[in-house]
């Protein structure tokens, strides 16, 4: 069996209703080589919604080794604009929640390639990253990051509050949303939290996902798509409090959760103001997440009308940007080789390997200069600003840009 099938929501227990079926999928980061011939892993990738808590989730687990692990290719700091992101939230953490205390501690969950905690080591601020995917965990070494290949759970938690004493701020960017196994996490994040301090992760907002037919943020890793209301629910069940979120562009659409022990600190006026836009808006209420669901197959019938249309004119077209997220894409929409002859992607860990499941090449940005399609396919288009100022000669020579969020257009 390839996946481990939930009924029950992992937060709460209760009932989780399927909305969408994305079908049969690949693991998405496993880039294979083009002559690998071993039995590709898929599983089937389908999203819920509790009944209960409102938590939106996949309703079925991939196992986490076979996702994270020594060969695990993203790279936080390939993006100019992530980095900035992330050495600008560092440096407001130092100059707010670590400001003044006696030899603060900052953890982070999924520290990547050390994007953020090698502001923090610059700073000399004690920190410890959790990266259990090995290669990146060198990688943030190498700049002076303390990493832990472990995963971060209650007993991993506990171990280092024993050895390092309690942190002050715990944060996540883009990994808490991982994490299936939600219980221990939180467990552990209130083995290792200082009485008075805050855990904070940042994640895709289902509201974006569903206001911009992002669809394709829902895949293998993305185990959890919250909301204010699903996390305040999950906090409270926890022993914890959601007193701060804001909303960020990155990654296409992300809010930023902080949560603190209950009656730890007073809730910002921030939190209220968008549980009521999403009462308004209806975030995760079933007929939201049906229409959702109709807008997805809408976009996969006219994206595959309109490569065919092309293919049939003589058209060239290649992808941009091998992400995670295009493997939801290609494999959903049953697009190939035939249909796009290469992806471009500045990842040298992906280059001259083959997407997942499609198996369409993946090539450098130099042979995408050398080799220029008619239209580019932009899978990375939460990249969309970086990437059409840097291939801005592809344009003026001609080139067109297709996107499908929130709609199948030509640029």
């Amino acid at each position: 069996m390839s996946t481990q099938a939930r009924a029950r929501c992992r937060i709460c227990g209760g009932g989780v209703e399927e909305f969408l079926d994305l079908g049969r999928q690949p693991l998405s980061d496993a880039f294979r080589r083009p002559d690998d011939t071993a039995p590709e892993f898929f599983h089937r990738l389908a999203a819920g919604r509790c009944g209960a808590c409102t938590m939106v989730q996949l309703t079925s687990e991939v196992p986490r080794e076979r996702m994270f692990h020594q060969g695990y290719p993203y790279r936080s700091s390939g993006s100019a604009v992530m980095r900035e992101h992330f050495a600008r939230t560092a440096l407001g953490y130092v100059e707010t929640e670590l400001a003044g205390r006696d030899a603060p501690f900052f953890v982070e969950i999924g520290c990547n390639d050390g994007a953020l905690l090698r502001t923090m080591a610059g700073a000399g601020v004690r920190h410890l990253g959790f990266e259990p995917s090995g290669g990146v965990a060198a990688v943030a070494r190498g700049h002076g990051v303390n990493v832990s290949t472990d995963f971060f759970e209650e007993a991993t938690a506990a171990a280092v509050r024993e050895s390092h004493g309690p942190a002050d701020v715990i944060y996540a960017a883009n990994t808490v949303c991982h994490l299936p196994y939600m219980e221990s996490v939180l467990r552990g994040v209130a083995a290792l939290l200082a009485p008075g301090g805050v855990f904070v992760f940042e994640d895709p907002y289902l509201g974006d996902i569903l206001q911009k037919t992002s669809f394709d943020q829902i895949y293998d890793e993305h185990f959890f798509l919250f909301c204010a209301r699903s996390v305040r629910s999950m906090a409270e069940r926890f022993g914890f409090e959601l007193v701060g979120v804001e909303r960020l562009p990155v990654h296409g659409g992300e809010v930023r959760y902080t949560l603190a022990r209950a009656g730890a600190r007073r809730p910002a006026a921030a939190v209220r103001r968008l549980l009521d836009w999403e009462d308004e808006q209806g975030v995760a209420d079933p007929d939201a997440l049906a229409a959702f669901a109709s807008a997805v197959a809408d976009i996969r019938a006219d994206l595959v009308d309109l490569l065919r249309v092309l293919h049939t004119a003589g058209k060239t077209v290649a992808g941009y940007g091998a992400t995670a997220k295009s493997a939801t894409v290609t494999n959903y929409c049953g697009i190939g080789p035939e249909l796009v002859s290469y992806v471009c992607d500045t990842t040298p860990a992906k280059q001259d390997r083959v997407t997942p499941g499609a198996h369409i090449p993946v090539r450098s940005p130099e042979f995408f200069a050398e080799n220029r399609p008619d239209y580019a396919l932009l899978f990375a288009w939460n990249h969309a600003d970086e990437i059409l100022a840097k291939e801005r000669e592809f344009r003026e020579a001609g080139g067109k840009w297709i996107t499908y969020v929130p709609e199948v257009r030509v640029l």
